[in-house]
């Protein structure tokens, strides 16, 4: 049976003009995936029988996009790890180094569940993965991919690739990324080519990422320069910071997402800067790990800057609101945080149509990807205050409705066509079988 078209009527419809956001009230009508036709608020539509969503006066934007997940590390809510976390590479190996080998692919199949009904909660319909499950690694990402799929959830998936486990296990992660990127991609589902961070990955494992990305159009997924260890552990094994590896090895290129970036210097950033890399902040976790956060004067304008969660939560309004909170606290004005932030903001959209060319700025003929803002605005909304409102009023609100291709994926805060409760059930049992197992 052929699905309704929908009207959603009496939203703010922030419609995308190249480096500007245009607000306008009115109704949007969707058919057949796609947005068909935006009108005046008092306007009538032509007769048709529409499912229809009432925005009551709320502000309706294309989805938010999470450049940088964990969708593994779901479940590490209450585990009972042990040992001593008093600095970086200590949480890596008593936490996240152990839960990673526990993992097998229903655990992670529960954990890319909740990732998609916490994603989408969050008005996230995008996600950028950086996976790592070393004693299940083969078939992984399909496991992933297929997971998301069940919840409409787009995606850019990668594996992280290691020497810390041995000969085996990385050659398993190289073929791993290389198999995905080869065979496993469709219109929903894109590739990078994941690896740890510098310290933990060899010269000779870089030479045969540079010899499989010299003959694919592909770029790489890694954490650069996290903690101040990474740096001192790579000069101390290989010579040289990660940065100058990477170059080296002729692994940045402008499809490529550097993670964190919160010890490259301003000189890194310069040599970085022609390749036209992306860098995915992730500022709550850098808070949580006590690592530093980003320079951002460092960070040079032919740098994208993306935001991400580090697979702390979905919630990417926070990553983003955190982002103009830490431009304030680093001492810039009110209007260079604005403009920082509005680059951040263009800076996304224009990276995420490198994977996916049809994702929409709110025109007629556009893909119907849309989300509802609980938010109501106080004052008149236009294209000069867009970011005020956005940073101090929007971000500050929860989603109540997402679209996703024309389909609802959530309207009034309930997930459609998902049982919450069982998958919560499943959810549950594997978290508790990935506790047992670390006790």
């Amino acid at each position: 049976m052929k699905n309704k078209p929908i009207l959603i009527k009496n939203a703010w419809i922030c419609q995308i003009e190249s480096e500007s956001v245009n607000p306008t009230f009115g109704n949007l009508i969707i058919e057949n995936g796609l947005i068909t036709k935006i009108i005046s608020a008092d306007d009538s539509p032509s007769k048709k029988d529409f499912d229809v969503i009432d925005a009551q006066g709320k502000v309706l934007t294309a989805p938010n996009v999470n450049f940088h997940d964990h969708v593994y590390s779901r479940l590490a809510k209450g585990l009972p790890f042990t040992g001593s976390m008093a600095n970086f590479p200590e949480i890596l190996q008593n936490l996240w180094w152990k839960l990673d080998l526990l993992l097998n692919h229903e655990m992670i199949k529960a954990s890319a569940y909740m990732a998609a009904m916490e994603s989408i909660r969050s008005g996230v319909t995008y996600i950028f993965d950086h996976h790592a499950s070393p004693s299940h690694t083969l078939g992984s990402l399909k496991c992933i991919k297929e997971a998301l799929k069940e919840f409409n959830v787009r995606n850019v998936l990668c594996f992280e690739t290691s020497d810390r486990n041995g000969e085996q296990l990385k050659i398993e992660a190289l073929k791993e990324n290389q198999d995905f990127i080869l065979k496993d991609t469709d219109k929903d589902s894109k590739a990078l080519f994941g690896l740890h961070a510098s310290f933990t990955v060899d010269d000779s494992t870089l030479n045969s990422i540079r010899n499989f990305l010299e003959k694919e159009d592909a770029g790489i997924h890694i954490h650069v320069c996290e903690d101040e260890s990474d740096k001192s552990l790579s000069l101390k094994k290989y010579g040289k910071s990660p940065v100058q590896r990477l170059l080296d090895y002729n692994l940045v290129n402008e499809k490529s997402i550097l993670v964190h970036g919160v010890h490259i210097t301003k000189t890194e950033f310069a040599l970085l800067k022609d390749k036209k890399p992306a860098l995915a902040i992730n500022l709550d976790s850098n808070l949580n790990n006590a690592v530093g956060t980003p320079i951002f004067e460092n960070i040079p304008e032919e740098i994208s800057v993306l935001c991400g969660t580090d697979g702390m939560y979905a919630n990417i309004p926070r990553s983003q609101k955190q982002l103009f909170l830490m431009l304030r606290n680093q001492g810039f004005s009110f209007d260079k945080s604005f403009y920082i932030f509005r680059k951040m903001y263009f800076d996304q959209l224009n990276f995420i149509k490198k994977y996916f060319p049809d994702f929409g700025s709110l025109h007629t003929g556009d893909r119907a990807d849309v989300i509802i803002w609980n938010y109501v605005p106080p004052t008149p909304l236009n294209s000069n205050n867009f970011f005020g409102h956005f940073i101090y009023g929007i971000l500050e609100r929860p989603i109540i409705t997402v679209l996703q291709n024309g389909k609802v994926l959530m309207n009034d805060y309930r997930l459609i066509g998902i049982d919450e409760n069982e998958i919560n059930n499943y959810v549950y049992s594997q978290g508790k079988r990935l506790y047992n197992a670390m006790k």
